[in-house]
């Protein structure tokens, strides 16, 4: 989960990881995010498959608020688990998405955020790393897991604080864009490591895309982002015609899983990019990574 990057971002820069994982497997270069497309809000519609208006989640969650309650919309966190009993790790570099993710026994939360000068990329990489070797050694993770999660969500906003602090056509916003590109590939490499790769699906997008200063430099963000699905059971080399929204994203992991909730989501599950229809089973612990 990128922030900041459109796909024009990734077609002109240092990003040859993502890169090929574009060309080699099912893309959507502009798919949409929110109007305008608010970090946490885009990030609420992401994990619930809801609109604002229905997850509640709005500009003013922009602001930490630590007395603020959870969010109270389902998640799709929730539904893995409901439907399949299928864990999550979670590795977050915005505090703000705590109150989203809310602390459950099937999600596992690391947060290396804005607070913490030390945290990049490669951090969170380290951190990742280190969960996984934990999980698969033979004392398991937290006394509970022992396998790797059925879902692991990254967050790497590099891109959009870089943009932020230098602007947008800064040295320092392609160097965050080649650091997030560094990290998915060693992410990648960690996978493969666990022998997960071939097992694993692989998605790529972004809460918002590269924006442009107005005169009284207010930076507006682009609503159009990339929507990247690779490696098990996706059609390579794929482009999708199919409209698709940051929202459809948590019903096409479950379909990848084939895990099936009624719900009142608005999103679908975007299945023009599987090789096969994945089969419905209502347990199971397979790993599908994004």
């Amino acid at each position: 989960m990128l922030e900041g990057v459109d796909y024009k971002a990734i077609e002109t820069n240092h990003m040859p990881v993502v890169q090929k994982l574009a060309k080699e497997g099912s893309t959507k270069r502009d798919a949409q995010s929110l109007s305008p497309p608010l970090t946490v809000s885009s990030m609420a519609s992401l994990l619930t498959g809801l609109p604002v208006a229905k997850h509640r989640v709005n500009q003013d969650w922009e602001k930490y608020d630590f007395s603020r309650s959870f969010l109270r919309s389902p998640t799709m966190f929730d539904y893995l688990d409901l439907a399949g009993g299928i864990d999550t790790a979670l590795f977050i570099m915005d505090e703000r998405f705590y109150q989203l993710s809310r602390p459950e026994i099937y999600v596992d939360l690391q947060t290396c955020g804005k607070s913490k000068p030390q945290c990049n990329p490669d951090k969170v990489v380290d951190y990742m790393e280190d969960y996984l070797n934990k999980v698969t050694s033979k004392g398991g993770y937290g006394f509970r897991l022992f396998t790797i999660p059925g879902l692991l969500v990254m967050h790497l906003p590099a891109p959009l604080d870089a943009a932020m602090k230098r602007g947008w056509d800064s040295k320092a916003y392609t160097k965050a864009l080649a650091a997030v590109d560094k990290a998915i590939g060693h992410v990648l490499e960690i996978y493969r490591g666990h022998n997960a790769l071939d097992k694993t699906m692989v998605m790529v997008t972004s809460l918002n895309g590269e924006g442009a200063n107005t005169a009284g430099m207010k930076t507006l963000l682009s609503s159009s982002v990339p929507w990247i699905t690779w490696g098990a059971n996706i059609k390579p080399a794929h482009a999708i015609t199919a409209d698709v929204s940051i929202m459809d994203t948590g019903a096409t992991v479950m379909e990848a899983l084939g895990l099936e909730t009624h719900t009142e989501w608005q999103s679908k599950a975007v299945n023009e990019i599987f090789i096969t229809t994945p089969t419905r089973k209502t347990t199971g612990n397979e790993s599908f990574g994004r």
